[in-house]
């Protein structure tokens, strides 16, 4: 994948997040209660475009922030 891609999709993560109002870990945590396996770093790592994103993580941001695709993926 390229880098300069998934670094911005992290980004966008980032600010949806920070728009929400809430932190890292609240997020790797809610993630976890829907069944992801996550954690907090594994967060960060995703918001600065170090790791990549499975598919059940995506459809899970997307409702846990109550944002769209286009929010998350938009370059």
């Amino acid at each position: 994948m390229n880098k300069e891609i998934e670094a911005k999709v992290g980004s966008n993560i980032r600010l949806l997040r920070e728009k929400a109002g809430i932190t890292q870990e609240q997020l790797a945590a809610k993630l976890q209660v829907s069944g992801c396996d996550i954690t907090r770093s594994a967060v960060a790592k995703i918001e600065v475009g170090q790791r990549h994103l499975y598919p059940d993580e995506i459809i899970l941001l997307k409702e846990l922030l109550s944002v769209s695709y286009d929010d998350i993926f938009s370059i």
